[in-house]
């Protein structure tokens, strides 16, 4: 089990109870936002599966002493803010958002219902927590503060291709505060210009926008993700197979051709 996912299984229990859950108990009632599919195929799953065995793992077990009711925006991300009210409605206990995406508009939703968001790429920026140490409020999670990590994938990615002279960055509009991105743009702006790298910024903000070789080019562009929404990078599986990525989140992994600095 990846240990950002087991983590997110301990702020769970720590949000609902001190306790360990136990036998013979009223089930307890979750939610969870997802802006991925609700295929089988699709990457979120391995985020949720994982998160569900740590649940299991301290005695939270779904049919049983646990309730889950699911919500998924199929790469919409339009959609988020009508899903998060309605899970709001229902009045979970508490609601699992699945990246900076779905905690957004979660927030905005609801003030007193605790949300544990997996994945947020600076919180702060976002005005998810007031700060890291004393994040205060509602929202609760983990954290691989993108920013901070842009030029790192940058520069791992021209060390794995030879020859590298041309990138093109991929962003997803919507995946985070308008300063956190202004933030990741500027980032990946500079270390290309230090690294000595023509840049190429291509908004994807569904999985239709995926960069695909163009037929008018000799040479394809390795392709670099700059937001943790993999199916607006790799929907298009003809373009992934001859263009190289590199993603934020493991869980957005291609076998074979890509690589992550997000954990």
């Amino acid at each position: 089990m990846r240990r950002r996912d087991f983590l997110a299984g301990l702020l769970f229990a720590a949000a609902m109870q001190p306790a360990r859950a136990q036998q013979g108990e009223a089930a307890r009632r979750i939610a969870i936002l997802s802006p991925g599919g609700s295929e089988l195929h699709d990457p979120t799953f391995t985020t949720i599966n994982a998160f569900l065995r740590g649940l299991q793992e301290l005695g939270y077990k779904e049919g049983q002493n646990l309730t889950v009711e699911r919500e998924y925006a199929n790469g919409s991300s339009d959609r988020l803010a009508e899903l998060a009210s309605e899970l709001v409605r229902r009045k979970p206990e508490m609601v699992v958002a699945l990246s900076t995406t779905a905690a957004l508009p979660l927030k905005r939703a609801t003030s007193t219902i605790p949300i544990v968001a997996v994945g947020m790429a600076d919180p702060v920026a976002d005005e998810l927590v007031a700060s890291l140490a004393r994040p205060g409020g509602n929202v609760t999670g983990t954290t691989f503060l993108g920013p901070e990590l842009v030029a790192k994938r940058l520069q791992m990615l021209r060390e794995v291709v030879p020859g590298l002279t041309r990138v093109a960055a991929l962003w997803h509009p919507g995946a985070y505060s308008e300063r956190t991105m202004a933030g990741i743009r500027n980032e990946v702006e500079l270390a290309a210009r230090t690294l000595g790298l023509q840049l190429q910024l291509v908004p994807a903000a569904s999985p239709d926008d995926s960069l695909a070789p163009s037929p008018r080019s000799s040479k394809s562009v390795p392709r670099l993700s700059l937001s943790c929404r993999a199916r607006c990078c790799s929907a298009n599986t003809s373009a992934s197979r001859v263009l190289p990525p590199t993603a934020d989140c493991r869980q957005w992994e291609q076998p074979g051709n890509s690589q992550n600095s997000g954990g």
